[in-house]
């Protein structure tokens, strides 16, 4: 009567990280966009950096998990991408960088493709 096949909870379960993950990456958007309002020397930017660092480098450790079922080539692109907004966001505490448009348009781009 209340059969639930595996798949559907791994499915439900994949949908629900899927929305975590979007969340996460909304509130990096949020952060970002203040940042960059306020300018890469404000505690605005500062925040905004360590958030995404430990987002992506929580995603990295993800995608890099074997046991990841995402493909093995989309998982190196979005390893390269989260290492490529890492790499920035250090270029934007070091000053050497204002890219934070070039941050937020591939974390929309990151988001959306999440749904």
């Amino acid at each position: 009567m209340y059969r639930i096949s595996y798949a559907e909870i791994v499915n439900d379960s994949s949908d629900e990280r899927r929305a975590q993950e979007r969340l996460a990456l909304d509130h990096a958007i949020d952060l970002l966009t203040a940042a960059e309002e306020k300018g890469p020397n404000s505690a605005e930017a500062t925040q905004a950096v360590l958030y995404l660092q430990k987002l992506w480098g929580f995603l990295i450790k993800d995608l890099a998990d074997p046991s990841n079922e995402l493909g093995e080539a989309l998982r190196a692109n979005l390893i390269s991408i989260g290492l490529w907004v890492i790499k920035e966001a250090d270029q934007i505490m070091s000053e050497k960088s204002k890219n934070f448009a070039g941050i937020i348009d591939v974390t929309r781009t990151i988001r959306d493709g999440l749904r």
